[in-house]
């Protein structure tokens, strides 16, 4: 009898510390304190366990330190002071539109640019060849991040290429997330690239598991996908470094992702950002490589790299695609795989249509999380009564990323609208204002659209009351991950 006293104010005790830590711990949503609590409360020992793997969003302190060390030291492309730079008066742009700069350069410090180009890849495959055609025609660098790098047959196309590029003495420096990657770390292929000259990194090590509650949420991944060539090309967008087969995943194949090929001063934006990365890992430091840098000056269109992470500040990317939407005056169209909205994004893309903005969400119908996807469906009901268009992509996984503002603005890169890229993973994305390659984006986005299925009211209102109920309460879980 003692014992069972014991054990029941011990496990009581561990509540009280674990529900207290969600209740105090800053830059949380009240609906994850909530979720926390219910869990914790209800589910005493397997929601403590599960707050003590889950629960943080914090990153391993030496490693913060490292990456804002490396944020100071690195000189920023283009920042000529510390005040967020007007690109109405610098630029001209719209009133509407200048401000989502001041937005991105107060989260990564990258000030807007003129003078960049972009060029829209017609798909996952050409996107590879474009970059292994640019590895065999570099002469001084090749930088690569990746966080899902598969040995297939795009996956070893860019190893093979890194591989000539070393041999031949351009300098190649690779990192690849150690979770994501790992189908390619744990080959041989990784360390003959290594063997080549090729400088590797394992992006976020998971080291011990045994470790990992001490050493931050094993699941905060790098998520970037960043391509850096000479401080002369870049590439941004949603794809991975692998076959649109997807092997790994091969029954929600193809996927279908949108990538670009940047040069101008974005180039050294994202130089930075692959710098930062990079130097929080090792200890070589690429100041030379930036100080170095000429910053290009031509014609071309206004943009800026947008790096976010859990070392740079809370909310980044949510402020982002808030500012984005709430922008619109006449037409938002929104790719994402994965919708998980906060409330702040709900209500803008809502608030989007009920102003009178022609607004599209398009997403895939098979999705690889069934969490995922039942969490994204509760919230159709009340997108489709703000008069939001829903689309589900029934050919594969969409795994697009982009967003287009009024014909003349767009947002394309590595985050998606979920709680994830909110708050746990280190995301690359470029915002930009360019009527004619906006105009590209928004062809290949209602090419989706038009290979889509429409969602209407009337289907989501007859939806059975149990799949209502499943939906809304995966969607719960959503603040918890």
């Amino acid at each position: 009898m003692k014992w069972s006293w014991y054990v029941a104010g011990v496990t009581a005790a561990v509540q009280v510390v674990f529900i207290s830590r969600a209740l105090l711990r800053p830059h949380r949503q009240p609906a994850s304190r909530v979720a926390w609590v219910a869990i914790i409360g209800a589910l005493p020992v397997v929601g403590s366990v599960a707050y003590l793997l889950l629960g943080e969003t914090n990153l391993l302190p030496e490693r913060v330190l490292r990456i804002r060390d490396a944020m100071k030291r690195l000189p920023v492309p283009g920042k000529r002071a510390d005040a967020l730079i007007d690109a109405e008066k610098e630029f001209g742009l719209p009133p509407r539109l200048a401000p989502l700069f001041r937005v991105g350069q107060s989260i990564s410090g990258y000030p807007p640019m003129g003078g960049n180009r972009a060029a829209l890849m017609k798909d996952s495959d050409a996107a590879i060849d474009a970059m292994v055609a640019d590895i065999d025609g570099a002469r001084a660098h090749v930088h690569i991040c990746f966080y899902i790098w598969l040995p297939d047959g795009n996956g070893m196309k860019v190893v093979d290429a890194l591989v000539r590029a070393a041999k031949r003495g351009v300098v190649c420096r690779v990192m690849a997330d150690d979770l994501g990657s790992r189908h390619l770390i744990h080959t041989p292929h990784w360390g003959n690239m290594e063997r080549s000259g090729v400088r590797v990194v394992r992006a976020l090590p998971l080291g011990s598991l045994l470790l990992r509650p001490f050493r931050g949420r094993f699941d905060m991944r790098n998520h970037r996908k960043v391509v850096v060539i000479d401080n002369r090309v870049t590439y941004c967008g949603s794809q991975n470094c692998a076959d649109p087969a997807f092997l790994v995943k091969a029954k929600y194949a193809p996927w279908v992702d949108m990538v670009a090929r940047f040069e101008g001063p974005v180039v050294l934006q994202n130089q930075h950002l692959f710098a930062t990365d990079w130097m929080a890992h090792t200890n070589e430091d690429l100041t030379p490589l930036l100080a170095s840098a000429k910053v290009e000056e031509g014609e071309g269109f206004v943009g800026q790299v947008i790096g976010t992470s859990a070392a740079v500040r809370y909310a980044a990317m949510p402020e982002t695609f808030v500012s984005i939407m709430n922008a619109a005056a006449e037409e938002l169209t929104v790719t994402t795989p994965y919708y998980v909205p906060d409330e702040s994004i709900q209500a803008a893309l809502c608030a989007a249509a009920r102003r009178g903005v022609v607004t599209t969400l398009t997403v895939p119908k098979r999705n690889d999380s069934w969490i995922v996807a039942g969490a994204s469906r509760s919230y159709y009901r009340d997108l489709l009564e703000a008069g939001v268009k829903i689309h589900e992509y029934p050919h594969g996984l969409l795994h697009t990323k982009a967003m287009t503002v009024d014909g003349r603005m767009t947002l394309i890169g590595s985050a998606n609208l979920d709680r994830r890229s909110f708050d746990l993973n280190f995301e690359n994305n470029i915002q930009l204002v360019d009527a004619a390659f906006t105009e590209v984006v928004r062809e290949r986005q209602q090419v989706y659209i038009d290979a889509s299925e429409e969602v209407t009211l009337e289907q989501v209102v007859n939806w059975p009351k149990t799949r209502v109920l499943w939906n809304n309460t995966l969607a719960m879980i959503g603040p918890v991950l």
